[in-house]
């Protein structure tokens, strides 16, 4: 007979999770017994193992597998339902490079827009935790929505975390609850691209008024937000490093698109370049300068949220490989196919970059509260190298497991083909390019020793 000790050796065997699955197990056990009762009579072959994995742990179609400790129950399965949505569209959102629109009213349904605002002003109070594992679910259903959904996030961490003293922005919290917004960033603009900490644009104000110019290179959904977040010089005679944070209204502004989306993944983003033409009140500010919104907030809670979804994605690849080589072995009377060793080593690349977010996590929220070690170079040089290190460990993840399937994989037909999930995450190294980051963090490494344990 089998004990729960027995199938966590059959499911490890598959390369499943034993303990995301444990109450389906527990559930299913009889039928397992009986499966090998009759395996053990005649001798198990490798078929027979994956056979008895399918039917103890197959979960229903769209689930996902928890990154790290299951928020509220409630949460979770609203966010699945909104992964369902977005895994039905997905290939359509990005055949058409359209707006993910089904998701994302899904998400709005399902109040999952405002869950990081305090449940004081009408949201739920949710940490990085929830919004990291949400965004991993929505990842392995459709990359373009979990982007967006991440992107949303972080604007709204940095209103949430910057703004609390401010009464516009608790008013812009409230409307967000009640309507469940859709926050965009503007954080890009003129020739730098991608320095988040360096501005062109600067913010004019006339009395109790501002304004804004600027010609952003990319405004991610820029067209579909309710809101948006834009950087911009604190005035026409700052340096490009005085920065402000100021959120706009629909009604603040307008946008005159000057470059198209036609890229090769993360089409749904529809990450345009407009020029924004914004204006609205003084206390439309974030009252903290950016330097601190971008150390405490924006930076780390951008880098765990998208490698979250590059962590989805991945796992979305692989799943689909093992799906593959089960499939195969099966019609080959138990022989593996010759791509199997790739999905073993994808499973594993998969294995690390989960542990290796999960322990980032824990990480920030055991530093959040402390403003002073989160600006230190140690913490800072970390969060810039895991969005490195996530985003070419993912991209080796879903590589190996398209070389796994072979031509089924590379094929943009099929039920094992893993074309988007590649083309999706190809954009993860160039999302604040790596290069830029490497460059930037090479003085940092020179001041930054090794540690004297494994806990430090």
């Amino acid at each position: 007979m089998v004990s729960p000790c027995a199938a966590r050796n059959v499911i490890n065997y598959s390369g499943a999770n034993y303990e995301d699955n444990f109450p389906i197990i527990c559930l299913q056990i009889a039928a397992c017994n009986r499966k090998l009762s009759a395996i053990n009579r005649r001798g198990a072959s490798l078929v027979d193992l994956i056979d008895v994995r399918d039917r103890a742990v197959t979960r229903p179609p769209g689930t996902g597998v928890s990154l790290l400790a299951a928020p509220e129950l409630g949460v979770r399965q609203r966010a699945q339902a909104v992964a369902t949505v977005a895994a039905q569209h997905a290939d359509a959102v990005d055949r058409d490079a359209r707006f993910p629109e089904a998701a994302l009213a899904a998400a709005r349904t399902q109040r999952l827009m405002s869950i990081m605002v305090p449940p004081e002003l009408g949201g739920e109070g949710a940490g990085i935790s929830e919004v990291v594992d949400i965004c991993y679910l929505l990842g392995r259903a459709c990359a373009s929505a979990a982007m967006i959904f991440a992107m949303h996030q972080i604007a709204v961490a940095c209103v949430v975390r910057h703004a609390r003293q401010s009464a516009w922005h608790v008013g812009l919290l409230r409307r967000l609850c009640d309507g469940q917004l859709l926050f965009a960033s503007s954080t890009t603009d003129g020739q730098g691209g991608g320095d988040l900490r360096a501005s062109v644009a600067a913010l004019e104000r006339t009395g109790s008024r501002i304004a804004l110019v600027k010609s952003a290179t990319v405004v991610s959904y820029g067209a579909e937000a309710d809101v948006i977040v834009s950087t911009a010089r604190r005035a026409p005679d700052a340096p490009p490093s005085d920065q402000v944070l100021v959120a706009f209204g629909r009604d603040d502004y307008t946008l005159e698109r000057h470059l198209d989306w036609d890229a090769l993944g993360m089409r749904g983003t529809c990450s345009a370049g407009f020029v924004l033409r914004a204006s609205g009140d003084g206390d439309q500010v974030l009252p903290e300068p950016y330097r601190r919104i971008h150390a405490a907030t924006m930076m780390p809670v951008a880098n765990l949220a998208w490698s979250a979804v590059w962590t989805g994605v991945a796992a979305a690849a692989v799943e689909r490989a093992r799906a593959f080589v089960r499939n195969a072995t099966r019609r080959s009377g138990g022989e593996l196919p010759p791509g199997a060793a790739h999905l073993t080593r994808a499973t594993a690349s998969l294995r690390a970059l989960r542990g290796m977010l999960a322990a980032a996590v824990h990480r920030y929220e055991s530093i959040a509260a402390d403003e002073q070690t989160l600006a230190g170079l140690d913490a800072q040089m970390a969060m810039n190298l895991l969005k490195v290190n996530a985003s070419e460990t993912a991209v080796a993840t879903v590589t190996g497991a398209m070389r796994a399937c072979g031509l089924s994989g590379y094929r943009n037909d099929g039920d094992f083909s893993i074309g988007r999930h590649l083309r999706d995450i190809l954009s993860a190294p160039i999302m604040i390019s790596n290069d830029r980051i490497l460059a930037n963090a090479d003085s940092a490494a020179l001041l930054i020793g090794a540690p004297d344990s494994l806990w430090d």
